[in-house]
Formats: C-alpha cells, sequence, structure tokens
C-alpha cells in the first residue's frame, strides 16, 4: 500500500507513508482537512501543536524536518493539532527518530519523499483546498477513496475556535508584581502569548471563546487579549457580538482570529485569501512605529480595508501582498494585528507590541 495525498479538485501527489496504524485502522479514520503548506524553515514542533492549525494537513516547503529533534517546553498547546505531516523528507535515522516517534504516538500519520515542490505550486495556483491522505494501491483507488471521505469531514462544525478553546476559566500568575490583571479569550491561543504576557503582568484568567460579557466585566481585567485561533471569523458564534460590548470599556489587543473578530465587531468584514500567510519572514510596514519587521504568521483570512469604519485607523500593511496587517480605534483603545508577535516559531522582532498594550493598560 502506498501513500496518496489527494485533493478535493481531482490532483493526486505520492510519497511514502510513514504512521503506526496498521492500513485497516489508518482507513477507519482517514486524516481529512485543509491542506495549507508554512515556508519556515524550523519550528515543526510550535507549528503541530497551535491550536490554529485544527482541522488542516501541514505541508512544509523547508527539505528536512525532525533535524534537530524534539523538546516539550516549544510546545504551543498540550496536544498536536495537525490532522497529517507532509514533507520532503523526515529524520528517520538511528542517531535520531524522535519527531517521527512523537507524530507516530500520537496517531498523526507522516507522507514524505513527496514532491512538495508540485503541491505548493498547485496550491498557490488554485488556492487552499481539502484534501486526505490515503492508502492506496495506485492514485486511482486513493482518488476514490478520497472524495466522498472529504464531503463528510467539511460538515464538521464551523466554529472551529468553539471546538479547540479552552472548556473551563483558568488563572495564570505573573512575574511582575505590578497589579495588572489581563483576560484572554482564548480563540485557540499559543502558549507563547500567555508567556509574553506574564512576563508583563501579575495576574492572567483565561476564558472559553463563547464567554458573555457579564463574566468577563465581573472579574473586572484591566486590558483584554483576544487570542489567535483557526478557521473562518465569520463562522465564530458570539464572540464578535460580546467584543461590541466591550469595545471602549478596557484596552483590547487583538491577534491574528482576535484581529479580524475585533475588526469585525468595530463594523468591518473579512474575506478568505486564496492561499493563506503560512511562515516566519513575512515583512510588515509598521506605520506607528516607522519601521518594518519580519514577522511569523499563520492565518487564512484577512480584513477587508474598504469595509473599515472611518474611526479605525490602518496601522500595519503586509508587504507581500498589501494586505492588511494591523488596526488601531485610538478613540476605543483597542488595536490588532494579522501576525503573530509572540513568534514561536520565527522572529521576535513583534514582541514590542505586547509592551504597547501594557502602556495603554497603565
Amino acid at each position: 500500500m502506498n501513500g496518496f495525498l489527494v485533493l478535493e479538485t481531482g490532483e493526486s501527489f505520492e510519497g511514502n507513508f510513514l504512521g503506526s496504524k496498521t492500513s485497516a485502522e489508518f482507513t477507519a479514520d482517514t486524516p481529512v482537512g485543509e491542506v495549507v503548506f508554512n515556508t519556515s524553515h524550523s519550528g515543526y514542533e510550535e507549528m503541530a501543536t497551535d491550536p490554529s492549525y485544527f482541522n488542516q494537513i501541514l505541508v512544509t516547503t523547508a527539505p528536512m524536518q525532525g533535524n534537530y529533534g524534539i523538546d516539550d517546553s516549544f510546545w504551543e498547546s498540550k496536544q498536536i493539532w495537525i490532522k497529517g505531516f507532509v514533507c520532503l523528507e523526515i529524520q528517520k535515522s538511528k542517531r535520531d527518530s524522535t519527531w517521527l516517534r512523537r507524530l507516530n504516538d500520537n496517531n498523526i500519520p507522516v507522507l514524505e519523499e513527496l514532491d512538495t515542490r508540485s503541491l505548493v505550486f498547485q496550491l498557490r495556483e488554485a488556492g487552499t483546498t481539502w484534501g486526505a491522505m490515503i492508502l492506496a494501491k495506485n492514485a486511482e483507488e486513493a482518488k476514490g477513496k478520497a472524495f466522498k471521505l472529504i464531503q463528510e469531514k467539511k460538515k464538521v462544525q464551523k466554529d472551529w475556535p468553539f471546538l479547540v478553546t479552552t472548556k473551563e476559566v483558568y488563572d495564570l500568575k505573573g512575574s511582575e508584581k505590578n497589579g495588572l490583571k489581563i483576560a484572554v479569550l482564548d480563540f485557540g491561543a499559543k502558549q507563547n502569548i500567555m508567556r509574553e504576557l506574564m512576563l508583563r503582568v501579575e495576574h492572567l484568567r483565561v476564558f472559553p471563546s463563547r464567554t458573555s460579557v457579564e463574566e468577563i466585566k465581573k472579574w473586572n481585567p484591566h486590558g483584554i487579549m483576544l487570542s489567535n485561533g483557526p478557521g473562518d471569523p465569520e463562522e465564530v458564534l458570539e464572540a464578535t457580538e460580546n467584543i461590541k460590548d466591550l469595545i471602549g470599556w478596557k484596552p483590547i489587543f487583538g491577534i491574528c482570529m482576535g484581529h479580524q473578530i475585533l475588526a469585525r465587531a468595530l463594523g468591518g468584514h473579512t474575506y478568505k485569501l486564496k492561499f493563506g500567510h503560512r511562515g516566519s519572514n513575512h515583512p510588515i510596514k509598521d506605520l506607528i512605529l516607522n519601521k518594518i519587521y519580519m514577522t511569523s504568521q499563520n492565518h487564512g483570512y484577512a480584513v477587508d480595508p474598504k469595509s473599515l469604519p472611518s474611526s479605525v485607523d490602518i496601522t500595519h500593511f503586509n508587504l507581500n501582498d498589501g494586505t492588511v496587517a494591523g488596526i488601531r480605534d485610538s478613540k476605543n483603545k483597542c488595536f490588532s494585528v494579522q501576525f503573530h508577535p509572540e513568534s514561536r516559531p520565527g522572529p521576535h522582532d513583534a514582541a514590542i507590541l505586547f509592551d504597547e498594550f501594557i502602556k495603554q493598560v497603565r
């Protein structure tokens, strides 16, 4: 049995299947999801454990994966969220095969020796599409199995942040004894957002994505963080309406999904990018600080600049394609960015935005 990645648009790509499941077990729980590519040269652990990759098959463009081993301190959540891992080559030598074993232990199948260059060209040309990792004798058999499975899996609930958010409110202690309290609305938050905030405040309280306005106000934080998360912001239930009632009450900082939801709460609209931005080398123009920095990104949607009200300023642009990468409403004390200032993986250039948020809170 050979391994195939079959796209719902009809293309198939053959590779070497590496997994812990037998053929029968694999077929019973076939990995199906959006097929997305990331251009980072490192960070396979951070990517796989980022909840923003929920319901996605991750394709890495860097040729070698697993070549520096694993370290649990780099995990961005308590589990691996990707449905499958696709690469040109994965480290599986006597010296080190720890990343492959970690994927196998978590029942995440791997396809290697696959033509990732052709696959990425296809995704750039046709746009992000759903796909399935299939075990079959040949490509035709793989396609016959894949299409029905893809259509079934696409019926999953569309509010993806609700499927990955914390189920209960929890508290975290920061390292600063300054009395500052920050509420984090969790849409699929990376742990490094928490780490960056904990370096700057005394107390964090993390709330599920559909938490009511009343519950947040009852705790009375000094500021509110809207986290990253997976999926389409238009499908996120309750959060946008809740944020409308919080705007202007306390300073708000949004990251990625949080940025998109804040923009929608302010009256803007979002749209799906052709193939998304996923990598750690995306140049951003910051109009506030008048500088350019490299950023880590992982998203498939963007804010429509024409839809934003006049009270909202565009503060950041993506220099690759000109899309909106940051907004600010000064009167209502809120701002957001369409990239990851907390990095992991990627550069730390934009970590100063956490300092800007704390200045607003003070």
